[in-house]
This record gives structure tokens, sequence and C-alpha cells, in this order.
């Protein structure tokens, strides 16, 4: 087979502030109503009674999860609608002689602007920076700026997605001579070691005489190392530069260069653009996969929504740096964000850090969600969004590949690469899954997990593994036997179940209230899967030299998609992450770390408190280690010594553990020297409430961000790993809530207008926000502390304390008044001086004082139905060999079609009526695998004798066939299914049944065998 070879030598730029270039923060002071009418584009309202806020702001995720809200399952439940934003803003005479811009990072979507009430333009796209001149429309005083939001079709993405500005605008004030934006390209012809070529193009509004052209470099440590200044003698100015010795960047060395390029009239300058860029070299081999500066990389990367963590699409700088740096403490060297390109920030801070970023334009090229970009835009607003996304991103060193959509088929694809080029010649085009003959890199999600993929497939082009592995795990949730999200499939590598028998029967729901065999939990034993396990998909990267590397899915849980592998309500969010929604860290998270760094780390799994579980019941114990060897001690005896493997089972240490009380302990050595320890000791009831606060340093046009973490413990300090008690928070002072957050997939309580959030596995957070000018802040939490279930001790503890986050004050006591008998501690409180005992079922409720006023409002209920279920071997037989079901009225239910409950035996939280008319339900089904042919089954009830009710059948809207519905013999209680087969592509894909000529049966579930 002949080898494609390819070699990109690139750099990056970005824009900065500078006396020349006037560029304001305009995040702060906007104000806010959730409603639409014409008159709110006009210059002068009263808009004094709407929300005064600062942006980034999400509507959406600032309403919280509605049953039935617009965005449906792929969007968690939450809401679209349509909003406005209007400010208002000064502006001095001399700069009526200037041009000015207005620059959005992010509006989802269908944005509309108007300054002093002229209509600038619209925005579809919601993942597209954008910007308008308004100089003609400016006048000396007071100006404003109205902003129209619509997101009243529904849902418009696969996952949730903002609602807002979401991320940051500025204003850009120019001289009429200037840099168009994005106009500045830098690029590199050759690099080596002594010497590197760099190359600027710009473009130039326009020139007069007696202008120069001032260009210098300077290096990552701030001195000058090359100028050239020339008469400007065109609007497309040339220039060339050596720069001797280049420091190439890198994921482990992120070197940052400087170029200042400057319009001068005499010694005046006219306009300044300082930009950062750094040097690389990218080879892609056929058979050899991925070479850096001339090295041959693995490419360890996640996919990563820009919603993926804790605060929705609403990201501060400070928030996306924590967040990007989480994922780099992983090991990952590269990043895909899906499906759709960022805010610039987010490729500032790659570029600065050190994370390769595979840089992805599209979702889809049509329709795939049903009101999506590709539905309500793409054919007529593409070429411009290409080109915004290319012409603003094209100089960053982070970005190493354009990715030009994601599983998506279309004849246009050759068009799009074809225009990219002509953007960026320096880098090479790859898609998700998406016509991969088209393109330079081959790109394959899922269905690069399966054995007959990897070990039957040869490559004419590189390739790249752009969306595996799919695994998924909840934070402190364990079992031992194997879990596939769509039963074993063929064709997957082999993954046994630990323990011949379950031996953890804890729950977060019910099974017998479970709506259908995916609510569920999944284990942390990297054991929950579509197809391959983390471990295995690892080694299968790592050992095959035409495989360049892959981005796993994700890398935080995110908010949506939560009946594709979860099954819907209550679940709302996604668990695919190594981190959660609230960025704590998976037991995934650190078998990553065990294979991708260098430094000495440790990590044990499970947790060792279990107090349901028989005394001598077996437990795997793993520890995830990069040392050479590790001993594990259970009450200070050694159990013995193993060492990290290579193959995929044994890249853990495991030892088989009778369980008893007391202490694990795990010690790992290098060169026979102990490097790392690592301990649990069986927890007793929580009776603590440990608090620790995270400044996230301001920076760019942002103040701090705070992260507040709250943890149960025991009298002896140890984590409880049940912990679920509510914890309250009073926030005082110059700060804002972001989001309440602990990572439980279905948790109700709103993460933004709630004062609590409950513990999840012992575990929950606060984000917050510094406000502009901020002086002072402090925060009151408190916790009524106890086992839910009064299994290990009815014993409770409440705590309540303060501290500061702003500033240095000293705070007056606390006084905590509480009762066990329903009474309003207000009026008939007992003073709290110490643990006290409850019976079953008791709802404990209390306040917090402090200088005679209620800071704290809190309650909680205890008793053996509260909390977690607990349930034994038996407790989810009945979902036994049951295959994937999508629930009917879950689907997208269109003319007379309603979901019902009147009827009985039906499955999940209803069934759909067409009350005697014409209708349809469209389900949606992701398909991980390849192409390929599928059994389905539809459940259904109808008592017309003598009648079919034919439905037409359409899979990704392409009419299959028409299915006929006999009669069950009731419409009460008597369901009965109609087979058929039916071909699902690879990735998303929708599943239509439409009445024709006459109503429809009720119709129950979707079943795919």
């Amino acid at each position: 087979m002949k080898n494609i070879f390819f070699t990109i030598l690139f750099l990056f730029a970005f824009f900065v502030t500078n006396a020349q270039r006037i560029e304001t923060n305009f995040n702060n002071n906007w104000n806010f109503i959730l409603e639409d009418n014409s008159s709110f584009s006009k210059e002068n309202i009263d808009d004094s009674s709407w929300k005064n806020l600062n942006v980034p702001h999400d509507w959406s995720f600032e309403k919280g999860v509605r049953k039935g809200g617009d965005q449906g399952q792929g969007g968690g439940y939450h809401d679209g609608g349509i909003g406005w934003y209007r400010k208002y803003f000064n502006v001095k005479k001399e700069s009526l002689s200037k041009i000015t811009y207005i620059n959005f990072d992010g509006v989802y979507m269908n944005s509309e602007v108007w300054i002093n009430g002229n209509h600038l333009g619209k925005r579809p796209y919601g993942y597209i920076s954008f910007r308008y001149d308004i100089s003609k429309y400016l006048k000396e005083g007071k100006n404003t700026i109205a902003v129209r939001v619509d997101n009243s079709l529904e849902p418009s993405a696969r996952w949730y997605h903002p609602c807002g500005i979401y991320a940051p605008v500025k204003l850009i004030e120019v001289n009429p001579i200037h840099f168009k934006p994005n106009s500045i390209f830098i690029k590199t012809p050759s690099i080596s070691d002594k010497k590197a070529i760099v190359t600027i193009d710009a473009e130039i509004t326009n020139i007069k005489k007696r202008l120069k052209y001032d260009v210098k470099l300077f290096s990552p440590s701030g001195k000058q190392i090359n100028k050239n200044c020339d008469k400007l003698k065109t609007t497309t100015p040339f220039v060339e530069l050596e720069v001797k010795n280049p420091k190439l960047w890198s994921p482990e060395t992120p070197n940052v260069y400087k170029a200042v390029t400057q319009i001068l009239d005499g010694k005046k300058v006219i306009d300044e653009i300082e930009t950062t860029f750094g040097f690389k070299t990218v080879k892609w081999e056929t058979k050899t996969g991925f070479w850096l500066n001339g090295e041959n990389v693995k490419l360890k990367g996640v996919c990563e929504h820009w919603e993926g963590g804790p605060v929705g699409g609403a990201w501060t700088k400070p928030m996306l740096r924590w967040k990007l740096q989480s994922l780099k403490d992983m090991g990952i060297n590269a990043i895909r964000p899906s499906h759709n390109p960022t805010p610039p920030m987010f490729y500032d801070i790659c570029d600065e850090i050190g994370l390769l970023v595979m840089d992805e334009i599209f979702d889809g090229w049509h329709k795939k969600a049903p009101q999506d970009y590709g539905k309500q835009a793409f054919d007529e607003w593409w070429q411009r969004d290409v080109t915004e996304w290319i012409t603003r991103d094209r100089n960053h060193p982070s970005i190493f590949v354009w990715s030009l959509g994601n599983e998506t088929h279309s004849p246009i694809g050759p068009e799009l690469v074809k225009f990219g080029k002509k953007l960026d010649p320096t880098r090479l085009f790859t898609s998700g899954a998406g016509n991969p003959e088209d393109m330079d890199i081959t790109g394959v999600n899922g269905g690069s997990e399966t054995k007959s993929f990897i070990e039957g497939r040869t490559f004419e082009k590189p390739f790249i593994s752009t969306e595996a592995p799919h695994t998924w795990q909840t934070r402190g949730y364990y079992r031992t036997q194997t879990w596939w999200r769509d039963n074993e499939l063929p064709g997957t590598y082999e993954l046994p179940n630990l323990t011949e028998k379950e031996i953890f029967f804890y729950e977060g729901i019910n099974p017998k209230n479970w709506r259908n065999r995916k609510q569920s939990f999944n284990s942390s034993y990297d054991n929950a899967t579509v197809r391959v396990s983390a471990r295995k998909y690892w080694e299968v990267v790592r050992d095959h030299p035409w495989h360049s590397g892959n981005f796993r899915w994700t890398g935080f849980d995110y908010y949506g998609e939560a009946g594709l592998v979860h099954g819907g309500l209550p679940f709302n969010l996604f668990m695919g992450g190594a981190l959660d929604v609230a960025g704590f860290k998976k037991d995934l998270f650190y078998f990553y770390q065990s294979q991708w760094t260098t430094e000495p780390m440790i990590h044990m799994l499970p947790h060792w408190t279990h107090p349901r579980m028989k005394k001598g019941t077996v437990i795997p114990v793993w520890v995830y280690s990069n040392a050479d060897e590790v001993e594990l001690f259970l009450n200070g005896k050694s159990l013995g010594k193993d060492k990290p493997g290579t193959v995929w089972n044994e890249m853990q240490c495991e030892w088989m553990v009778p369980y008893q009380e007391g202490k694990l302990e795990a010690v790992a050595y290098i060169d026979g020297k102990e490097v790392k320890r690592t301990s649990f000791s069986t927890s007793k009831q929580p009776s603590k409430l440990k608090t620790s606060l995270q400044k996230l340093p301001a920076e760019g046009s942002f103040e701090a961000s705070y992260i507040i973490t709250s943890e149960s413990l025991d009298a002896n300090d140890n984590l409880y790993p049940y912990g679920e008690n509510k914890v309250y928070y009073n926030i005082l002072g110059d700060v804002n809530k972001m989001s309440m957050e602990n990572g439980n997939p279905i948790d109700p309580t709103s993460r933004t207008k709630s004062d609590f959030r409950a513990l999840f596995f012992g575990k929950s957070r606060l984000f917050l926000r510094e406000q502009p000018n901020a002086k002072k802040a402090s925060i009151i939490t408190g916790a009524i502390l106890g086992d839910k279930a009064l299994y290990t001790s009815n014993k409770i503890s409440i705590e309540a304390k303060q501290f500061n986050v702003i500033g240095k004050s000293s705070f007056s006591n606390l006084e905590i008044l509480y009762t066990i008998n329903g009474d309003n501690p207000e009026t008939n409180g007992k003073v709290y001086k110490g643990a006290f005992e409850i019976k079953g079922n008791t709802t404990v409720k209390a306040i917090v004082k402090q200088n005679g006023k209620i800071v704290l409002t809190m309650e909680e209920t205890f008793g053996k139905n509260e909390g977690l279920f607990w349930g034994d071997e038996h407790s989810k037989d009945m979902w036994i060999g049951r295959g994937v079901n999508i629930s009917a009225e879950d689907g997208i239910l269109k003319g007379s079609a309603t979901a019902s409950r009147a009827a009985r035996r039906f499955k999940g939280s209803g069934f759909v009526d067409f009350n005697g008319k014409e209708g349809s339900v469209e389900f949606y089904q992701e398909n991980d695998g390849e192409e390929g042919d599928y059994s389905i089954r539809f459940r259904y009830m109808h008592n017309n004798k003598g009648e079919l009710h034919p439905m037409k059948l359409y899979v990704n809207d392409e009419y299959i066939r028409t299915l006929e519905f006999k009669a069950t013999g009731g419409w009460e209680k008597s369901w009965r299914f109609v087979p058929t087969i039916i071909r699902l592509k690879a990735g998303a894909n929708s599943i239509r049944l439409q009445t024709t000529g006459k109503s429809g049966p009720f119709l129950d579930e979707l079943f795919i065998d």
C-alpha cells in the first residue's frame, strides 16, 4: 500500500489591546428579559424592571431542568425561548471620527443586534463569533445596544446548548486606516534547529502616502529578535523574517513568541496589533501515524462539549482554564471541541498550557436535530461561518487539524474541503466519521471500537479515532458485573465479569421504578460500555503504529443526551466523562493518569465502607499507578505486591480481598523505594462537613471565580462515601452564584435558584463569580448530617460555619435551633448543643441565626426508605435479557399525537394516543457502531377489530415501508409487537412512524433488539 505523507509547518496569532486600538470590556451591566416584543429594539424604552446581569449568561441553564423542557432528552430537558439584552454606553465626540466594532464571541442562536434602534444584522449560528461596524450609528453621549436571541425552534442541537450571550463581548475602536478583523495570517514555510522563516500576511482597510508598515518579533522571554519596517505600498502587505534557533511549541513545551505589527504615519502609530505565536512541525503517515516536531506521538485526547462541566455554556476564562487544566492534569495532550468552534479564549488557553486542538466547525451539514443549524441556516450561511472560523483560529499553534463535521455525509463534503484549504493551506482536513473519502485524514467515531475494525482494517490515508472509547462511570458507584449499553454486540473485545455474582446492591432509583433497563448508574470499575473498555482501547491505540491516537467521549460529563445511555428522566445528563459535571475526578481519570503521566501517582478503588455487605465477601481491589509495583495492606497486614502490566486487564494492580472493616492502604514503589501511598478507612455515619475554597485568579476581561467544595466526614475525618445530606448556602457580599453541582445525574434540584445542593456520594460544590470591584464576600454553610436511612446509626449532627471568600472580616457567632416533631424551629426550636438520636421517618428542621437574624433554614428527612435504594442480588431480575427500549412519549410528537397514561401495563411514564386523528412519533437512536441492519419492534395496542391502522415508517426521513397494526384485543392492557428490520447509519438516526389516512394505535415503546 502506498504511503501518504504530509508535512505542515505553521504558527498562530491572536489580537491584544494597545493604545491605538482601544478594546473595551463589554461584559458587564446588561439588562435582560425572557420575553419577546419588537419594541425592545428601540433606542429608548423603560427596561428598569429587567434583570441586570453580567455576561457570559445562559438563561437555559439558569431556568433549569423541566419535565417537557423544550430541548428534550438531548438537551437534558432544558428550555429554549426568546430573550432580549440591552446595554447603555457613552461615546466621546472624538470617537465619532473613528471606526467602532461591536464583537461577540458567542451568542446562541439566531441573534439580531440593534444600535440606537438601527438594525445591524442577524447571525443564525450559535457557535461562531461575529462583529458589526457600528460607527455610523453612534452619537456623542448615551448610546443603546439591543440584542434579540431566538431559540424558539427546539431542539436545535443533539445535546444541551446554552441560550443567550454565553461568551465575552467587547467594543473595538480603531482609526479609519486599520488592520481588518482576522486578516493577519502567520505561516512558516521552513523550520529547522538553527532557523525558521516567518511570513506574515495582513490586510489593511486603505492606505495613503507616507505610511509605513513595521513588524517586530519577540522571543518567549520578551527579547526583540528581528524587525522589518518598509513603506506601505499595498493594502495587503507581506513580510518575511528569520528567527534563529527557534524554540518549538509542543504540549510539553508550549513556547510562545510575539509579533507586533504597526501602521505608522511618521512616528505616530495608526494601528497596532500584538500577536503571540509559536513554531511546530506536523507530519502524518499512513503506517506510523502522527508526528510532532520530528517525534512519533500518540494523540491522547478527549472530546469535550463547550457545555461539559458545571456552568452550562456560561464559562468565564478563569473557570475555563480550571476545566482545561484539569484535563491536562489527567495526561491528555489533545482535545476535540465537539462539535463546534468555541470562543477564542479556549484556544488561547490551549496555546498557553499545551493542548493540541482538533478544531471542529459543525455537527452536521444538514438536519440532525429537528431544528438545528443544519436545517435552519447551513445552506445560506456555511461559507460565512467557515470563513470566520478559519480566519479567526488559523494562527493558533494548538490547532493541528481542521474537522469539518461529525457523523454526517453529503455531496457537499468536497466543496467544504476545497473552500477551507483556500483559507488555510497549511493544515489538513478531517471529520468525525463524515465523508472520509474526501478528507485528508480518516476520522472514525464509535465504529473504531470494534475488534473487527481494529484487526481487519487497512487504510490508504492516515487514521485517527475521533470519538472512542465510549465508557461510563458514576463517581462512587461500583458493580462487578459487566454492563453493555445495547447488550453485548458482535465483534466486541472480551470484558469478563469481575466476580461470579454481583456483590454491590445499591442504586439511585429502585429498579421497580426504572423506565427502562438503562436507568442504572454505571460502574466505576471500567466495566460499563458500548463495546470496549477504556483499558483495552488504550492498549489498541498504543500498540498499533498506524493508529494516530484517540479522543475519548468525553472529558467532563455534560448536560443532555440523557435518554441515549441513561434512559431519560429523572436522568438529565450524560456520564461519559473522566470527570463529573462538578469537576470531581472519577476513578477513570486516574487510570488515564497512570498511563499518560510520569509524575509518581497512586489511586485505589473502591472505597472501604460497605455497611450492608456480609463480612468475608470478596471485593476486587484495584490500584492505578505508574510506579514499578504496589503493595496492599489491610489493617497493617501485607496482602502482597503487584506490578502494573501492559496488557489491558493487567494495567491495574489487583487483589481479591475478603471484606472486613478497618484500614486499606496501598504503597507504591520505584526501584524498591516508596514514592506514594494512599488509604481508606471504614467510615461511620457522617457527623462533620469539610469545606474547602479554591480561588481561580482573574484574567482577561473576567474577575476571579471560586470553587467551594463540601464533603461529609465521620467523627474520625474519614469521608463517608454514601453522603447525601443537603448542604445549604447563604452567599453574602460581592459574589454571584454560578452553579451548585454534585455530579448526581438524577438530582432535580435547581443548580442556580435553590439555596442548597445535596451531597452525592459524599461530595458537592458551589461555584461563584466575583463581581466587578469586589471588596468583601463570605459564605455561611450548614447541613443536618446523618445516615439518611438510619442504617449505620440514628445519631444526627448539625453544623453551620461562616468563612471569608474575599477580604477578611470577623463574624458573629452562629446559633442553631432545631426540632424533630415537625414544629417550626423559629418558635419551638431547641438550641443545638451536640449530636442527638432520632427514630425512623423523622424530619429534622433547623434554623441558623446570627445577631438574631435567620441566615439559614434547613430540613432533612431520615428513615428506612430515604436516600439510596438498597436491594439484593434479585432487585434487577425483571430487566435481565431486555434490549434497548425507547419510550414513545419521549419522542417528538406531532399532529394529534399526545402523551397519555389512560391505560394499564404501559412501560415508562406513559404512551402515545393519536386521539382518533392523524399524527406522528419520531424516535432518536444513536448508533455508535458501523452502518448495519437492526431488528426493531413497536409495542402497541388497539381494539378496532378488522382494522390495521397502517403507519408509514421513515428512517432518517427516508420512507422505508408501511407497517400494519392488527387488533390486540383491548384498549386497556393488551399490548403486542410489530417487528421489522431497518438499516441504521453510523451516528445519529431518526425513526418516525406517521399515520396515513386514519388514526394510529396506542404506541408504547420502540425496542431495538
